[in-house]
């Protein structure tokens, strides 16, 4: 580690990290430009070629940004879009970025430096920066917006330079610095450690714009909302949504492992998939599974789902359309199994469904996810870490999906259970309660 990064995880004060010269250099899990057509003609498009831990160069800070040394980061899948440069490669975001210009044209480089989840502590701030000051614990919000833009101050996730840090942006959070604007900065939990913090910024946030938020599916007391993939991070946090907003959470898993951990966050309902029949975009196959997948929640529930909570993609879409009731909501932000939805569009325009497309979540939203963090209202859905140099791995598990839950990544902490600042409140919440799936 460089000076400053050392001074970092020492424990050093604000002046002295002050007085630390930043790295001309720093590690960082990154891809590279010319890499892009590695895959072209290959089957297997394992990421762990793709992915390199090395130096890149350390930007120079605009005004409104912060330098972070990040302690710890977390993986998500956007990472592996960007390790197999599909659906287009992420360096076509950072020219198109650069083109602006001014401090834009930072980001168009030969490297791209992945990650959009990060936890550690500031140690530059950008001459315009006024909340945040050196020594500060932060978590790094995923929205990347232009403060100028007027829609911004209407929604932050709905202006034209709205984009996603660390895959639209360069230097993302997988690497022992980073780059954040400081509208992107919460304060982080006290009682979490950095990897549990880390791990919850854009998952969490993405669940609550998507059932919570004035721009989802808005639920009630009472709702059903059936939550595909309940074990995993966007899902996980899904369930606690809806259960602390007294919905009724269903979660559609794929193994027993899985069912248990959605039971335990609170799932009143677990249906393992393999119990619906074949899942496919095949219209036929996907009429079946929806009567099956109907009977099911209700037999068990009494009533069709009012929400679905989609993010599978093509495979369960015209699924989750069938099975929604009369009037219900299919909130949808991503597509891990295709983009291309079929679906019977009777069972959408005869039953005055609706379609609701969600992306991150805005600052607002964000701190009141960080406000329900800190009070222990919501548990962090960490199932395993890795050290940095071994990013590659532990991206090929999201991309092989063998993962649970979310995976963290040990940046510059030494070691898991560091930046706890509270201890009292941790011991009040409980380890099972902050470690749902790890302490099974």
């Amino acid at each position: 580690m460089d000076e400053l990064s050392t001074a970092v995880v020492s424990g050093a004060s604000p002046e002295e990290l002050e007085r630390i010269p930043v790295p001309t250099r720093y590690t960082a899990a990154h891809v590279r430009a010319k890499d892009v057509e590695m895959f072209s003609e290959v089957t297997d498009k394992d990421v762990r070629k793709s992915i390199h831990v090395g130096p890149v160069d350390m930007p120079e800070l605009a005004p409104d940004e912060v330098l972070i040394a990040v302690m710890a980061a977390a993986m998500n899948y956007n990472t592996v879009w960007s390790a197999i440069f599909e659906p287009l490669p992420t360096f076509n975001f950072l020219r198109h970025y650069g083109k602006q210009g001014g401090w834009a044209a930072r980001h168009d480089q030969p490297f791209h430096v992945l990650g959009s989840d990060a936890s550690g502590v500031v140690v530059r701030v950008g001459s315009g920066v006024r909340k945040w000051k050196v020594g500060d614990h932060v978590v790094v919000a995923t929205a990347h917006v232009d403060d100028q833009e007027p829609l911004t101050h209407h929604d932050g996730m709905m202006g034209d330079e709205q984009r996603a840090w660390g895959f639209e942006t360069n230097f993302g959070g997988l690497a022992h610095y980073a780059v954040a604007r400081a509208s992107q900065l919460l304060p982080k939990a006290d009682h979490l450690s950095w990897e549990e913090a880390a791990c919850n910024p854009l998952c969490a946030g993405t669940a609550y714009r998507m059932l919570v938020g004035e721009h989802g599916a808005r639920m009630r007391q009472g709702d059903v909302v059936l939550i595909w993939g309940a074990a995993g991070g966007l899902g996980g946090y899904a369930v606690q949504f809806v259960r602390n907003g007294g919905g009724i959470p269903i979660g559609v898993v794929s193994s027993p492992e899985k069912a248990a951990i959605a039971r335990r966050l609170g799932c009143e309902t677990v249906i393992d998939r393999r119990e619906i029949g074949e899942i496919s975009a095949d219209p036929d196959a996907t009429v079946r599974a929806g009567r099956k997948l109907g009977k099911l929640i209700r037999q068990e529930i009494g009533e069709d789902p009012r929400i679905v909570f989609e993010h599978v993609g093509r495979d369960t879409f015209g699924i989750s359309v069938f099975v929604a009731a009369r009037g219900g909501t299919i909130v949808t932000c991503g597509s891990s199994t295709g983009y291309a939805h079929n679906f019977d569009n009777r069972y959408l325009w005869m039953r005055m469904k609706k379609i609701i497309g969600s992306h991150g979540a805005n600052l607002y939203e964000q701190s009141q996810v960080n406000r329900l963090i800190q009070q222990g209202r919501i548990s962090p859905m960490l199932s395993e870490v890795y050290p940095l140099a071994e990013v590659g791995e532990a991206a090929r598990g999201i991309q092989e999906n063998t993962h649970i839950g979310k995976v963290g990544v040990l940046c510059l902490a030494p070691s898991e259970g560091l930046g706890v600042t509270d201890a009292d409140l941790r011991a009040r919440i409980g380890e099972d309660h902050l470690a749902p799936i790890r302490t099974m």
